[in-house]
């Protein structure tokens, strides 16, 4: 992807960038993150992203994907016959038309999570569609990138994420939640990144703290192979 994520979608997209998507996959699978852990739930993975994490495991979504219309998008969906959606990428927030597939999705009775790296203003996700809020930490590389604003723009039945990975990360994200008291008006999720935070040290740290956080395991690499894609 170039160094331009959006002006590439809009080249792609030719014009159409409140109609369609530059989708890279939607799939049925179990909900593998959030409070939401558990559910079936349907994926759409948008392309591009404008991040580079050091833990990224959706590399693959940077550059593959199609244009597609948002009624197209829609009908793969409904026909998945499943009530929880999430918007996923890549980042779906570069994408004009994702606010308005969200609008379509809940009037179509489904509920609909949008799972984003913080770096975009998440002001423009419609009310009744739930925001999961990364907070890049010192070591995914893209701290720098975090828009600090979206903390005060979540809505309740948002979430926030910080994946971790080391105890330095862990120090930092406590301290931003202490600062900020962000257990006080949201769900704040502390997640290992896989395989290089153990979550049995990660358990203990919150436990030593005390820390009104909850721990977020990634339960679809434990479910699959974690490098398989489409689930």
């Amino acid at each position: 992807m170039p160094e331009n994520p959006r002006l590439q979608l809009l080249q792609m997209l030719d014009g159409r960038a409140h109609s369609h998507l530059v989708v890279n996959e939607i799939f049925l699978s179990i909900q593998g993150e959030s409070t939401h852990a558990g559910r079936p739930c349907v994926f759409v993975r948008t392309a591009a992203c404008n991040l580079r994490c050091s833990y990224c495991d959706t590399a693959y979504a940077f550059h593959e994907g199609r244009a597609m219309d948002l009624n197209e998008v829609l009908s793969q969906v409904l026909a998945l016959e499943t009530r929880l959606v999430e918007l996923t990428g890549g980042e779906p927030l570069l994408q004009p038309a994702a606010p308005e597939l969200c609008r379509r999705l809940l009037a179509a009775g489904r509920e609909v999570l949008v799972e984003t790296s913080g770096s975009v203003d998440i002001s423009v996700v419609p009310q009744g569609a739930h925001v999961i809020l990364d907070v890049k930490t010192p070591g995914s590389g893209e701290e720098a990138a975090n828009d600090y604003g979206n903390l005060a723009r979540l809505r309740p039945g948002d979430e926030v994420k910080f994946v971790l990975v080391s105890r330095a990360d862990y120090e930092w994200a406590r301290d931003l939640v202490r600062q900020r008291e962000l257990h006080r008006h949201t769900t704040v999720l502390f997640s290992p990144a896989f395989r290089l935070v153990a979550p049995v040290d990660l358990a203990r740290w919150i436990n030593d703290d005390r820390l009104p956080v909850r721990l977020n395991l990634q339960l679809h690499k434990y479910i699959w192979p974690p490098h398989q894609r489409g689930v």
